[in-house]
């Protein structure tokens, strides 16, 4: 699958945010090794701790089917009454979830516009991440 397949999927899955408090929208496309993709937008709750985010939404929707190996993720967002025109980069807590199945290639497609993204490796968003290797005590420099 193309970058701009995947930026044109995560497109679409924004329009099925639920952002009644926020009225920020996010959508998430996330490629699985195998060719499958699996999308994700952004749900929120009155009891904010209890919303999700798009990219979340998207890993779980993958791992709940089975998926383990991730090749990239689109993710794009932005006030649901505009067109988006900034990158919107993963939350802490989505960072995490992609640390859990992520390896350091692992590629973030982060548009500004449904023409234009930059890319990033997973190793570029979270260096040193925190992993199952740190509960071993090994040291996680070289995902940077």
């Amino acid at each position: 699958m193309e970058q701009k397949e995947l930026v044109q999927a995560a497109f679409a899955a924004r329009r099925q945010a639920y952002v009644p408090y926020s009225g920020f929208a996010v959508g998430a496309a996330l490629l699985c090794a195998d060719g499958s993709v699996y999308t994700g937008c952004n749900v929120e709750s009155a009891s904010y701790p209890a919303t999700i985010c798009a990219e979340r939404t998207a890993f779980v929707k993958a791992v709940s089917e089975g998926k383990r190996d991730f090749t990239a993720i689109a993710v794009v967002g932005a006030q649901e009454t505009e067109d988006p025109h900034a990158a919107c980069p993963p939350c802490g807590i989505c960072r995490q979830v992609m640390a859990e199945f992520c390896g350091p290639d692992f590629q973030i497609i982060l548009p500004d516009s449904a023409e234009h993204w930059t890319v990033l490796r997973f190793c570029e968003l979270l260096p040193m991440a925190f992993g199952s290797g740190s509960l071993k005590g090994e040291s996680q420099h070289e995902n940077v």
